[in-house]
């Protein structure tokens, strides 16, 4: 038995979190067990390196060295096990993210990040991607309304357009997984977007 794995992806701003729940709560009324968890973070060590991740200064080869160990312990504590058990894992960002971030916005070496991919989740994938995109400016004006903003969130338009771009030649290489969803359309009309590509697969 085996549950599945469904993964909430996007730059910052594009609204992503805001639709955790309402995916939840679509799955719970149907029946459904579920883990809700995030990254960087889902475990105490996790939780630790995050906190380091997104305040501390460094490059982006230790950013993915650092996300990637945080990685591991999740999948290995949390993300295996309730799929082992037959739950629904609903993760606020993965390994798309790295790849994103890291490799997009930060210039990596798509095949290191590959490789890191591959020692971390040895073959584990996320069943369903949902990549929120937005404009990057559209998300810029909503990061400075929500909340004061962290050091990656403090990087500019460049740098998130990158992002965007990254998520783009992901989505590009896993179109059966990943599902684009218009982030810049109201919050009803994103949420209805999520729900029908659910519907669509009998979820």
């Amino acid at each position: 038995m085996t549950g599945r794995f469904i993964t909430f992806e996007g730059i910052d701003g594009a609204g992503k979190s805001t639709h955790i729940e309402r995916v939840a709560q679509h799955l719970r009324e149907r029946g459904g067990s579920l883990v809700q968890t995030r990254e960087p973070g889902g475990t105490t060590l996790a939780e630790s390196l995050r906190t380091l991740f997104l305040h501390q200064d460094m490059d982006g080869l230790t950013e993915a060295l650092l996300v990637f160990a945080a990685r591991r312990d999740h999948v290995q504590r949390v993300i295996a096990p309730a799929l082992a058990l037959g739950q629904t894992v609903l993760c606020d960002r993965f390994t798309d993210a790295s790849f994103a971030y890291q490799g997009g916005g930060r210039g990596m070496d798509w095949q290191v990040l590959q490789t890191l991919a591959g020692w971390v989740q040895q073959g584990r994938e996320p069943d369903l991607t949902f990549w929120f995109d937005v404009d990057p400016q559209v998300a810029a004006q909503r990061r400075a309304q929500a909340r004061e903003a962290d050091r990656l969130e403090q990087l500019d338009l460049d740098f998130f357009t990158r992002v965007r771009a990254a998520y783009a030649r992901r989505a590009e290489e896993a179109p059966m997984r990943f599902v684009r969803i218009d982030a810049g359309d109201s919050i009803d009309g994103v949420g209805r977007q999520v729900l029908q590509a659910l519907e669509d697969r009998g979820w």
